[in-house]
């Protein structure tokens, strides 16, 4: 199930609402939100419900035997088993095929590549177990006694299969008594809506707009056709995730729940390493304090660290070896950032700092987006006119006249542009911009949840892109 469907906004989501708010006690509504939860990891595939339910026991397992073992050496062995454990799964379902077929390249025979349907949500919940593991090991937090904290944990439903990837000392008080309020309630269903339009009405249409370009006929490609379909996709993928990161936040705060922030307007960035601060930041966090500072940051082997880190960022989002030259390509960039280009781009007026880092981006996100490296390569031959293709043709001008009104608005709201006017605003005009905002923004929501709902119905391209890492 999806945020973004008919199923999703009315029907599960009411019902579950009605369910919620039905009862009062706190230890209730955490038993109905696990079940749930459950309920929407089921229905696509049931079976894998299985799967989240055994890995969430033994993490509960494991955590009270390393707490209660805790300053030995058989707390130690069992930190270490619980971790690999987790990644022993993780690497089962997500990679088996990949090293498969890597090895096939290598051997004068052929193996069997079996085919292992990936569960969805595995890379994150995966990695929140071990968030919540080490934290136990390292003393930051207790081992809860009742496997219900855990349970809750790892399939409370807005996180579960997109992120933000969401640490148990975050949400630890708030299990035991979430701060449901009125004001929460509303700024959660503006939140969700919000993020339901920037799926809906942007990253779907920017998608199929995307699609058409990015695999046109070859005798229709162009120079600047490849980097309008790039720029598509890089606004179609910021969309689709934030919009989902919001829908997350939103559904946790109509809960009582405070999950963290993902996304803080990346395409404003001046570098690869502050895209990276603002891009998926709960992965960040997540690289940064459980495998890079443990490897020993920036005191100990940074160069070996840092590549590590991106090599292991970008397998995480799939098991194909362009999204380990995606990962090690910022890998590169961030570590001439820091030994020179860095200073370089400090003393640029700030307008050359920002075309360097959207160029570096949108180069990236070819990467990202052809999964056969061969279409990548094509691709950025194709972006920098080394394979004698067109610099433009008149196709590409109608469809940039049918798609600029789009490409306009989804390039102002990626910037924190309209944010910062309605605050100018309301600053200069206190009373006039509490009384647009009283009135307005409920209509507005509306009228998103309307226009979300007529293109649903009408549409069958609704992918969240992060469903499948």
């Amino acid at each position: 199930m999806v945020f973004s469907s008919m199923i999703f906004l009315y029907l599960f989501l009411p019902v579950l609402l009605a369910a919620y708010f039905l009862f009062k006690r706190p230890a209730h509504r955490i038993w109905i939100l696990i079940g749930f939860s459950y309920l929407f990891y089921a229905w696509g595939e049931p079976v894998w419900v299985i799967l989240l339910l055994v890995a969430s026991l033994l993490g509960y397992l494991f955590a009270l035997g390393i707490e209660r073992t805790r300053g030995t050496s058989l707390s130690k062995f069992l930190f270490i088993t619980a971790i690999a454990v987790n990644i022993g799964l993780l690497c089962f379902f997500k990679y088996t095929g990949f090293l498969m077929e890597t090895l096939n390249t290598l051997l004068p025979f052929q193996l069997p590549v079996p085919d292992i349907k990936l569960p969805i949500g595995i890379s994150f919940f995966t990695f929140e177990l071990i968030c919540y593991l080490t934290d136990v090991y390292k003393g930051v937090i207790e081992a809860p006694r009742s496997p219900k904290k855990v349970l809750f944990y790892v399939s409370f439903f807005p996180h579960l299969v997109a992120g933000p990837i969401i640490r148990y000392r975050d949400i630890e008080e708030q299990i035991e008594r979430p701060q449901v309020t009125l004001a929460g309630f509303s700024g959660g269903v503006s939140r969700f809506v919000y993020g339901l339009g920037k799926k809906v009405l942007l990253a779907n249409l920017l998608g199929e707009s995307a699609n058409l370009l990015l695999h046109a006929d070859e005798a229709s490609v162009t120079v600047l056709g490849m980097w309008f379909g790039i720029l598509l996709f890089a606004l179609q993928i910021y969309f689709d995730f934030s919009g989902y990161s919001d829908m997350a936040i939103g559904l946790g705060k109509m809960f009582g729940f405070n999950l963290r922030e993902n996304f803080n307007y990346p395409y404003i960035s001046k570098s690869a390493g502050e895209f990276w601060r603002r891009w998926n930041m709960s992965l960040g966090g997540f690289f940064r304090d459980y495998v890079y500072i443990p490897l020993g940051g920036n005191q100990r082997n940074m160069v070996r660290n840092l590549f590590v880190v991106w090599f292991l960022t970008g397998i995480w989002h799939g098991a194909s070896w362009n999204f380990i030259i995606w990962g090690l390509y910022f890998g590169a960039l961030i570590y001439i950032e820091r030994q020179f280009l860095g200073k370089w781009l400090e003393k640029l007026p700030a307008l050359f700092a920002h075309i360097y880092a959207v160029l570096i981006i949108l180069v990236g996100w070819v990467w990202f987006y052809f999964t056969d490296l061969s279409e990548a390569i094509h691709a950025l031959l194709t972006m920098f006119g080394l394979n004698h293709k067109a610099i433009l043709n008149v196709e590409l001008g109608f469809y940039v006249r049918d798609n600029l009104i789009l490409v306009v608005a989804a390039l102002i709201l990626s910037t924190p542009l309209l944010l910062t006017g309605a605050q100018w605003f309301a600053k200069g005009f206190p009373r006039l911009g509490r009384g647009i905002t009283l009135a307005g923004a409920p209509v507005l929501q509306v009228l998103i949840l309307l226009l979300c709902t007529v293109l649903l119905v009408g549409s069958s391209y609704n992918p969240f892109l992060y469903y499948r890492f």
